[in-house]
């Protein structure tokens, strides 16, 4: 799936979510202007900046709201 540490291609995630919801959601946020997308071999997504800075915020406003294991 997309991750802010760089591009890949939908699937390459350690989450499973079943191809029949994962294509299609990509497919929303790359019209929505939130992914950037190109082929090689198979198409390869990538946040962009203002979607990079958005995921950390959320990312650091969660990791506060957990306590450490």
């Amino acid at each position: 799936m997309i991750a802010a540490a760089g591009p890949a291609h939908g699937y390459a995630d350690v989450l499973r979510v079943e191809e029949g919801s994962l294509y299609p959601a990509l497919q929303r946020i790359l019209r929505k202007g939130w992914v950037t997308a190109w082929w090689r071999r198979r198409r390869i997504y990538s946040l962009t900046p203002a979607e990079i800075s958005q995921y950390r915020r959320v990312s650091q406003a969660i990791d506060r709201m957990i306590p450490p294991a």
